[in-house]
């Protein structure tokens, strides 16, 4: 007899959205249905992705020393966490880092600055950095993420070949102005609309943990569908010392797995990433939550280490999966028709 949440998998699979009181069952499974969640999140995961994972890899271009008062955030205004903390990356420094994670199969780079949103000087910084890695890497991802931007400067973004555009909403807009007071949850929303309006693809996703209700998590999945975002990412609060958010300890293993779930069936065709605070939080969970999502960040964030990105490939590798665009992810593609060139109408011998 199938379950509540296979009803539910055929129903999306057929075409039916779910709605919030759906996204609320999933979310407020007992954990005995853990296994079940998963299953049938999983039938969608590999319907739209198959058994690939999309590796990226994060390069921070400038740590630390935010205007902004993210009270979650490592580098945000007011934050005494012991972080590294540096201005901007040469190029050279750059296409180092963005390397590495390249040779450790990643097929998105995705390059970070803290601060409130970038100068004109900035955006020339970062195309710069943009031109040189897609020439020295033509088939690479880029996706960018410098803070709210201004008229224009997604476009210019997208003519130095940048391919994505990263600005999470982070949590719901009803539980926006508990967390940051220095810019609105209207800000973010903007610039996931310049960026899309310039023919990048939106990533936006949210962060769990940061005191949210189960209505307000369902909310801003809600809000991630409508705002089109391509990629999202879902993090774990990671409670840095000397933040607001310190000795926050609000998340399961279990818990996090139902929140990508929920995820995948609010938004079944996007990519799913785990992100920042998956080690600490899902701990032995990691390789059921890759059943759910379908993509990773390798390695380390951006001021926090990951585990060591053999490990994370090894972890992929051992559930069943393949990374996006590896040797063997290509060798499993269907092959293209062989056209005919002998036989009928040529003077090539038939093949009999």
């Amino acid at each position: 007899m199938s379950s509540t949440f296979d009803q539910l998998a055929d129903a999306v699979l057929a075409g039916r959205p779910v709605s919030t009181e759906d996204a609320l069952t999933v979310l407020r499974a007992d954990d005995s249905e853990l296994m079940s969640v998963v299953a049938a999140a999983s039938r969608l995961r590999r319907a739209h992705f198959g058994n690939t994972v999309k590796v990226n890899y994060l390069v921070n271009l400038k740590s630390g020393l935010c205007p902004e008062n993210c009270n979650y955030c490592s580098q945000a205004l007011g934050s005494n966490a012991p972080i590294l903390k540096y201005s901007w990356l040469s190029k050279d420094e750059t296409l180092q880092q963005a390397g590495a994670g390249l040779k450790g199969g990643a097929s998105r780079v995705c390059l970070v600055s803290s601060g409130r949103g970038p100068s004109h000087r900035d955006i020339d910084k970062v195309t710069e950095m943009v031109g040189a890695l897609k020439s020295e890497h033509p088939d690479v991802e880029v996706c960018a993420c410098l803070g709210l931007l201004s008229d224009g400067q997604a476009e210019r973004l997208k003519d130095a070949g940048v391919d994505a555009y990263n600005h999470n909403i982070n949590t719901a807009e009803s539980h926006h102005d508990s967390i940051v007071q220095t810019h609105t949850y209207a800000d973010r929303v903007d610039t996931v609309g310049k960026a899309r309006t310039a023919g990048l693809s939106p990533c936006s996703g949210l962060i769990a943990g940061l005191g949210e209700t189960d209505e307000q998590l369902v909310e801003a999945l809600f809000a991630l569908r409508e705002l089109e975002s391509d990629s999202i990412p879902v993090n774990f609060l990671m409670p840095f010392d000397g933040t607001p958010f310190e000795n926050t300890w609000e998340l399961s293993p279990a818990r996090c797995v139902k929140i990508l779930a929920m995820a995948r069936f609010v938004c079944p065709d996007r990519e799913v990433r785990i992100a920042g605070g998956r080690e600490m939080h899902l701990r032995s969970l990691q390789p059921v939550a890759l059943q759910v999502a379908n993509s990773l960040f390798l390695g380390d964030y951006l001021t926090s280490e990951g585990q060591e990105a053999e490990a994370d490939l090894a972890m992929i590798r051992d559930s069943g999966f393949v990374v996006l665009g590896s040797e063997e992810e290509i060798a499993q593609r269907p092959v293209d028709p062989a056209i005919r060139r002998r036989g009928a109408g040529t003077d090539v011998l038939p093949n009999a």
